[in-house]
């Protein structure tokens, strides 16, 4: 397992309490040895210095992690100065992302797509950062087409992406055909499944109804089927998620990025299982 490429998303926190919280959620998780830790970027730059504070902790630490930059709303100078500010910071991996808009938010910024951020990061800072986009196996839910949101991967990845990581999904098939479509539009990179633990149903649903990620019907059954019983949902999750990565590691997925929602136990169960 260790050779994979194994990787933990965080949240900047907004408290002195969340700070706290994430430091000894990170403390457990990098027992685990991830490759790296990343940390989101809130849309139009809303967490902007809180990413880049909690990026140079985990730096501090001992560990590689990668801030997430998300363009939407934003100006070539203000990605310029971002940029900047890593590369003085000596961050070489990014996470880069068209990002979701605030609401009440027009399609303001000089980006309309993530395939034009990672064309202006090349240009600006040359082969500096190695950089991942997202990929969506079920779709982005803004796409008109799988066709289109299939060149629109495309596009990311020839404007000189490194890797992509996936949402998150349960349905390990709809995985293995997008790496299998996107390999013959000439996709080399490696494309790294995106895994969601299931610790809370109700969360899961608004999550998943907001970013387009589908539930199998059999899994949502039984989630409802358990009620508040928290344990029992837990569970079930570590099952379900287990055995889909097993099942991803097997089938050739280059690796896992796990969205950790800032907790450690979901991961780590899971992670024990992979070992």
């Amino acid at each position: 397992m260790k050779t994979h490429n194994f990787s933990i998303e965080f949240f900047p926190p907004k408290t002195a309490e969340g700070t706290e919280k994430l430091r000894a959620t990170r403390a457990k998780l990098a027992e685990l040895q991830p490759k790296y830790f990343s940390v989101t970027f809130g849309a139009g730059g809303t967490t902007q210095q809180g990413t880049l504070d909690t990026v140079l902790e985990i730096r501090k630490e001992g560990y590689d992690a990668a801030p997430h930059l998300s363009c939407v709303g934003g100006s070539r100078e203000s990605i310029r100065d971002i940029l900047q500010q890593y590369q003085a910071n000596d961050i070489r991996r990014l996470v880069a992302l068209r990002g979701d808009l605030p609401s009440g938010y027009g399609m303001g910024g000089e980006f309309r797509h993530a395939s034009d951020l990672v064309e202006f990061i090349r240009a600006e800072t040359g082969n500096w950062f190695h950089i991942e986009v997202a990929a969506y196996p079920e779709m982005h839910p803004q796409a008109r087409s799988p066709q289109d949101d299939l060149q629109n991967f495309v596009r990311k990845m020839n404007a000189g992406a490194n890797a992509a990581i996936t949402q998150y999904f349960y349905n390990a098939d709809a995985y293995f055909r997008f790496v299998e479509e996107a390999q013959k539009a000439g996709v080399t990179a490696p494309i790294v499944a995106g895994i969601m633990p299931i610790t809370n149903s109700s969360q899961l649903l608004r999550f998943s109804e907001m970013c387009g990620a589908e539930i199998p019907r059999w899994v949502r059954l039984k989630l409802a089927s358990f009620g508040d019983d928290t344990a029992s949902i837990k569970a079930f999750g570590l099952d379900v998620v287990s055995s889909m990565c097993e099942r991803l590691l097997a089938g050739g997925a280059p690796g896992l990025h796990f969205y950790s929602l800032n907790q450690a136990a979901a991961t780590t169960a899971i992670w024990q299982r992979l070992v």
